[in-house]
């Protein structure tokens, strides 16, 4: 704790040194150019470590907290102009992502989620069975829904229905949270490293989906494959289940209009049409009702990822305005990130580091200097939301999933976890780089 507010003292001098230097020293002053370059890359390397942990030990604050201090850093230090910042903030990328939350919290409001999974799962008479429906119902939901939100809708459900059938919680919650981030990959609103991918690449939401849902759908066997074999003991004999098919509450009406809205938003991404522009005109619509009050419905949104994401919009911009010069480019280039295994060992390793939505912004800049621009993009598309199965902090989806089973008193520790999704990962980027590459 000590150390780490020893540093965030050391970032603050740095940031609010260079924004005195502009004032103390004569206008076009190299000191001012110099200090403002230090600034960019200290409160660019430190907002990255803090989001890397999650914290800032000694500090009661998130990661987006995290993001929207060095946001402001990068503009009080001078690196990023404010209006230069204020267009950095991708609103196609926001507005997506908002759309898609009030998609989903309609469908879970009107218990839609909850009626689904227990008629599923209520058919499952075998453990494997049971398995393989969780893995199907997470994958196919994450493939068009955002794939955070399914984990916490599906979580609780998957959990309460283990218990009650007297099973073990831990594989078939992973299943849940692996599931997901496999599914996710299939299409630009799997996931939000996904939206921002589609925003930055304009590729079709159609092109995007028949280059990486047989990924996914691949994969998802792969997972239920290797979640059987390492809980073998879990899936072996004939033992028929009594599954009890969960209490839903649905409300039919609100049912029938967001599952109906759903598919149209769905058919509008196939069809052309902007997702964004898509997502946020279908969420409004969805808004206009008189059986769910709207604050409702704004509870179930994740503002504090979309401030993150604006955060992020900035540090990153700043970091590029201020240190990306033709030299760093070429450095970069001789990595030889046009080679596909290459770029997708690269944005597995960062997405571990400091997480897959950061990991993708900053590889951005230096996408535009590779030959095709469409397949890289699709490359870490794939290998940023495949690696986050690697361990419990590769993904929001897997820490949601661990922070529900341990609210109820199941502990998935750190090992039940990545004796199953370190080879999980490996044979998914195996796959995905085999099948980008043919």
């Amino acid at each position: 704790m000590a150390l780490s507010l020893v540093l965030l003292g050391l970032v603050l001098a740095i940031a609010f040194g260079a924004a005195l230097a502009r004032y103390l020293l004569p206008r076009g002053h190299e000191v001012i150019g110099e200090s403002r370059d230090i600034a960019a890359g200290v409160i660019f390397a430190g907002s990255y470590l803090a989001l890397a942990i999650g914290r800032i030990p000694g500090l009661s604050i998130d990661r987006a907290g995290i993001a929207l201090v060095g946001a402001g850093l990068m503009v009080a230090s001078g690196a990023l102009p404010l209006q230069d910042a204020l267009k950095a903030v991708d609103l196609e990328t926001i507005a997506l992502l908002l759309g898609m939350m009030i998609v989903v919290a309609s469908l879970r409001l009107s218990g839609f989620f909850a009626f689904a999974t227990g008629w599923v799962m209520a058919r499952a008479k075998h453990a494997p069975i049971l398995l393989t429906a969780i893995v199907a119902t997470s994958g196919f939901f994450s493939a068009f829904l955002v794939n955070d939100a399914i984990c916490l809708v599906l979580a609780p459900l998957v959990l309460d229905l283990t218990v009650a059938l007297k099973r073990r919680p831990a594989p078939y919650l992973l299943a849940v949270a692996m599931a997901s981030n496999v599914g996710s990959t299939a299409t630009i609103t799997g996931n939000p490293q996904n939206i921002m991918i589609g925003g930055f690449s304009h590729i079709s939401y159609a092109a995007f989906a028949l280059a990486l849902a047989p990924i996914a759908a691949i994969g998802l066997v792969v997972a239920a494959a290797l979640i059987a074999l390492v809980y073998r003991g879990e899936f072996t004999g004939d033992t028929r289940l009594a599954a009890p098919r969960p209490r839903a509450v649905v409300n039919r009406v609100l049912a029938m209009r967001a599952v109906a809205a759903t598919l149209v938003m769905i058919a509008l991404f196939f069809f052309g049409v902007a997702p964004a522009k898509a997502a946020i005109i279908i969420g409004g619509l969805l808004l206009l009702t008189r059986r769910v009050k709207s604050r409702r419905v704004y509870a179930d949104i994740d503002w504090s990822l979309l401030l993150m994401f604006a955060g992020l919009f900035i540090i990153v911009a700043g970091a590029q305005h201020a240190l990306l010069t033709s030299d760093v480019v070429a450095a970069v280039g001789r990595l030889r990130l046009d080679r596909l295994p290459v770029l997708t060992a690269v944005a597995a390793i960062l997405s571990n580091l400091v997480s897959n939505v950061p990991a993708v912004l900053m590889l951005r800049p230096f996408v535009s200097a590779l030959a095709d621009h469409d397949k890289a993009w699709l490359t870490i598309a794939m290998a940023s939301t495949l690696a986050g199965n690697f361990t419990i902090l590769g993904s929001i989806a897997n820490l949601i999933v661990v922070q529900k089973a341990e609210a109820s008193g199941v502990k998935i520790g750190f090992w039940d976890h990545f004796r199953v999704g370190a080879p999980l990962t490996l044979i998914t980027l195996a796959i995905g780089v085999v099948w980008l590459s043919s």
